[in-house]
């Protein structure tokens, strides 16, 4: 990528360039409908904006979800969605706006972050099975991955994941 990526806080200014690279990014409506959605609900923990030369051309969000266990539920944030430009993919916006995404939850306090995502992507940022640490939900193992920003968040903590009624899993 010859032009440096930005990655501020989206503005409410943003939503239609957010909305516009999240429609691009998977095909459809539904993972805009999601942030939409998540803002409204006001579960949103952070939601950033890669810009390249001034036009946002990813996005990443993370909003509030929680581990079910048997003493009461466990915060957690959920890495979902992240979503680049066809145009500007495989050009390292999407690590980018991960690391600033990580780094940002560590500053807010948050002890773990789930994600549903590819295997073979989301390892390099410290992710790993989250059915490893006791927990499960209806997504495909390999793809339900976890990360402890506080090491031995986690430990001992068992139970399904519960996402916010936006994410329409229930």
């Amino acid at each position: 990528m010859t032009a440096p990526v930005m990655v501020r806080a989206e503005t409410a200014a943003d939503r239609a360039s957010v909305r516009r690279v999240n429609e691009l990014a998977f095909e459809g409506a539904a993972e805009a409908d999601l942030v939409e959605a998540l803002h409204r609900d006001g579960l949103t923990l952070s939601s950033l904006v890669a810009e390249v030369d001034g036009a946002v051309v990813g996005h990443i969000l993370f909003s509030r979800m929680w581990v079910d266990t048997p003493d009461g539920p466990l915060d957690a944030a959920c890495l979902a969605p992240m979503a680049v430009l066809p145009s500007h993919q495989r050009r390292g916006v999407g690590s980018v706006l991960i690391h600033h995404g990580l780094a940002g939850m560590r500053r807010l306090g948050e002890g773990v972050v789930i994600v549903v995502g590819h295997p073979a992507y989301y390892p390099r940022f410290g992710f790993g099975p989250a059915g490893a640490h006791g927990l499960t939900s209806p997504f495909p193992d390999e793809a339900f991955m976890t990360l402890e920003l506080v090491p031995g968040a986690l430990e001992g903590v068992t139970g399904p994941v519960r996402y916010p009624a936006a994410f329409k899993i229930q």
